[in-house]
């Protein structure tokens, strides 16, 4: 594969560097689930002459992966659309046809990764900040497909992802929006600050973002609601009754699908 490819393979898989021959071993397991699942949900939904959403993070990296083989071997006609600099530039690198949103509407499927999903499918998402664009995508999705490992598997949003809600706002607003998701909303607020530059992290889209703690989401719709009529707020990570089946990779190399019945199924490790 390209260089574009393996950089961000690398990127998305060793944020942990393991530090003993048992921690790699789950770690590789871990991997190796996150692929199963993705090329499961990938052989499931993706057909011949469809229009598809692509999001971010690091088992999108093995939901192209398994699109690209699909379309060499099959010969699938397929439109592809990111929702980041990093699907994009994926996409691209596999030599899929690139296209954009106001062409290509509706999408017949988005394929995305989660921060978090509950019991009900409803997600927090934005880790990567790129919440907006996959929650514009995901919304002009005929279905929208999961992908995921078992650490992001929960029964109520914050029970398991402990960095906050994501919220893209405009930097002209960010201290005001802040202070009243502290004062009427009882959050906790960080400005989310780069790592490799000086200052806060800049969306694709050119603006700030706000992680803001609010313990045990038990009502995410309320919440998203409460967030978004703020003047300012761009998009929140919150996503509410928008996904149809959620696949979850395990540490034993098997995943499990939850659909948005509650409907859970396992499949055995790949032999």
């Amino acid at each position: 594969k390209g260089s574009f490819f393996r950089f961000f393979f690398i990127l998305s898989t060793s944020q942990t560097l393991p530090i003993d021959r048992s921690a790699n071993m789950s770690e590789e397991a871990l991997e190796a689930a996150k692929r199963f699942a993705a090329r499961a949900a990938v052989d499931e939904y993706i057909k011949d002459g469809m229009k598809v959403g692509i999001g971010s993070g690091s088992t999108v990296v093995y939901v192209i992966e398994r699109i690209i083989e699909r379309v060499r071997e099959e010969k699938l006609n397929l439109v592809c659309v990111p929702t980041s600099f990093q699907s994009l530039g994926l996409i691209t690198e596999g030599g899929l046809v690139l296209a954009d949103l106001n062409r290509t509407f509706p999408l017949d499927v988005s394929i995305d990764g989660a921060d978090e999903c509950d019991k009900n499918l409803n997600l927090i998402k934005g880790g990567g900040a790129a919440q907006t664009l996959e929650k514009i995508n995901v919304f002009n999705s005929k279905l929208f497909v999961v992908v995921a490992d078992y650490r992001k598997d929960s029964q109520v949003l914050g029970e398991k992802w402990k960095k906050g809600v994501p919220i893209e706002v405009l930097p002209h607003a960010y201290r005001p929006i802040m202070d009243f998701i502290e004062k009427k909303l009882g959050g906790k607020p960080k400005l989310r600050m780069a790592v490799a530059k000086a200052g806060p992290v800049v969306t694709d889209n050119g603006n700030f973002v706000i992680d803001a703690d609010f313990g045990l989401i038990e009502n995410p719709a309320a919440l998203l609601t409460s967030i978004n009529v703020i003047p300012g707020v761009l998009e929140t990570g919150i996503f509410v009754g928008m996904a149809e089946k959620a696949f979850f990779g395990q540490p034993d190399g098997s995943y499990v699908t939850v659909d948005r019945h509650g409907e859970r199924k396992s499949f055995a490790p790949a032999s």
